[in-house]
């Protein structure tokens, strides 16, 4: 397949899968619930990082999480007192549970009292084509409060090898433009050229099929040379290839 081919074929993937019927059987419908920029990000945030195993579950549990945040988690995260705090005790996705909730619920207050919020930290530390040293000082910023060594692996550092699979896909929620009624376009400061495609295992798969990855591993290098890939399709919008290759991986079975 040319490159010319292949753009087709993936620009065809991209109209079929980046609709609005996308969002019945995707996490993304979690903060699609909200209208408030804060709550958007909050509830999209906490969803993608819980969004890895079963997807109905993933949507189960994260619909949980915004029932004990009382269906206002900006409020919540704002002005939650300490015995507000013990109910999420009770929350288990996989590894990540009430401990773990709880110190992200402090740590995302401590973001937007000093910190102007997640666009802004995320937006601070970006460089010109790339979010990835961005991920990681967020994560140095996130883990500034005292917390248990247990909750840091619930956010992935790319400067360490990791993919961060989950944020990257959270980072496309905010960021890509809303004109198909599916990705919000929320944050203004940071441009779709400079994310990195969520890459997981389904998108991985695609990805070597059609000759975008030659590297086994799905990790930050892997990640490097998909996003370059990526990049000469569509230098702009190279993320909205997420949609196709997920697609092809998840409902094709390609």
């Amino acid at each position: 397949m040319t490159n010319s081919e292949l753009k087709e074929f993936l620009d065809t993937k991209v109209a079929q899968y980046n609709h609005p019927e996308f969002l019945t059987t995707d996490p993304i419908q979690i903060p699609h619930q909200f209208n408030k920029k804060e709550d958007i990000e909050i509830s999209g945030f906490l969803t993608a990082t819980i969004a890895w195993g079963n997807r109905k579950s993933i949507i189960k549990n994260a619909g949980q999480m915004m029932q004990m945040l009382d269906f206002s988690p900006f409020d919540f995260v704002m002005h939650h007192q300490e015995k507000d705090l013990g109910p999420l005790q009770q929350f288990v996705h996989r590894t990540f549970n009430g401990d773990d909730l709880i110190y992200f619920i402090q740590s995302l207050r401590n973001i937007y009292t000093h910190h102007h919020g997640l666009e802004n930290v995320f937006a601070q530390y970006a460089s010109k084509d790339s979010l990835q040293s961005s991920i990681s000082q967020f994560k140095t910023i996130f883990f500034e409060l005292p917390h248990l060594p247990r909750t840091t692996k619930h956010v992935s550092d790319p400067l360490k090898g990791s993919a961060a699979k989950r944020i990257n896909m959270y980072l496309r929620w905010m960021v890509r433009n809303n004109s198909t009624g599916v990705d919000f376009g929320l944050w203004k400061k940071i441009k779709p050229a400079q994310l990195s495609c969520p890459l997981d295992v389904h998108s991985g798969n695609v990805a070597r099929k059609l000759g975008l990855i030659k590297r086994k591993q799905n990790d930050d290098k892997a990640l490097a040379e998909l996003d370059a890939n990526l990049r000469k399709l569509d230098p702009q919008d190279p993320v909205k290839y997420d949609f196709a290759l997920f697609g092809l991986g998840v409902f094709e079975k390609f």
